[in-house]
């Protein structure tokens, strides 16, 4: 099992925890969301819990709650700037639905 990040998502994270002055990492979860049923949630992590999976990725630490894995497991986890917009862009093998406007997903598993 694992959550990886590009080169380019991993830049990014460097960069934003430096800027922020702490952190340990990027914590990746789920939530129930939208239409279609799960929602991605990233935020910078600043401890790791017990019930965190790790994953290092050039450097960058990424933590899932273990409870997340079975809807995230073999997610690579890109940063692309479009335009005027950047963003997190989420590689989820295991996404079987989206809803129209990219919100939320479903999984296989679901």
């Amino acid at each position: 099992m694992a959550v990886t990040l590009t080169s380019a998502a991993a830049q990014q994270v460097r960069q934003a925890l430096s800027k922020r002055g702490k952190g340990i990492g990027l914590r990746v979860s789920v939530k129930q969301s939208g239409c279609s049923g799960l929602a991605y949630v990233i935020d910078y992590a600043d401890e790791a819990l017990p019930t965190d999976a790790h994953f290092e990725t050039e450097g960058v630490l990424v933590l899932v709650n273990t409870e997340h894995l079975q809807y995230l497991d073999g997610t690579e986890l890109d940063y692309r700037r479009e335009g005027l917009n950047a963003a997190f862009k989420f590689n989820n093998p295991n996404v079987a639905d989206a809803c129209g406007c990219g919100e939320s997903f479903t999984t296989r598993q679901a």
